[in-house]
C-alpha cells in the first residue's frame, strides 16, 4: 500500500471537517443555544412561529453532502490516475 500523498491528506481533511462541522460542531451550538432542538419552526395553536432552530437543517445537511461529495471526487481521482508498482529487487534462494 503507497503512503498517503498532499492530495490524500488534503480531500481527508476537508471531508472529516466538512462532515463534522455539519454534525458535531453546529449539533453542539444548537444544544447550547437552548431549546427548541426541533429541527423545524414551532407553532403554538393560533399557528404563530414561536421558536425556531439556530441553524437551518438545510444548512447542516449541505455541510454533509459536502463532504461526501468531496469523497467522492476522491475516489473519482484515485480510479482515474494510474498507481505506480512498488518494485522490490527479490532474490531467489534455493532450498537445500
Amino acid at each position: 500500500m503507497n503512503q498517503p500523498d498532499i492530495i490524500d491528506r488534503a480531500a481527508m481533511a476537508l471531508s472529516a471537517g466538512l462532515m463534522l462541522t455539519g454534525i458535531v460542531v453546529l449539533g453542539l451550538i444548537e444544544i447550547l443555544a437552548g431549546q427548541p432542538y426541533s429541527p423545524v419552526p414551532i407553532t403554538n395553536d393560533a399557528g404563530e412561529v414561536v421558536a425556531t432552530p439556530l441553524f437551518d437543517p438545510t444548512l447542516r445537511t449541505a455541510f454533509v453532502l459536502a463532504g461526501i461529495g468531496v469523497l467522492g471526487l476522491y475516489a473519482a481521482y484515485r480510479i482515474v490516475t494510474p498507481t505506480t508498482e512498488e518494485t522490490t529487487d527479490r532474490t531467489g534462494v534455493t532450498a537445500d
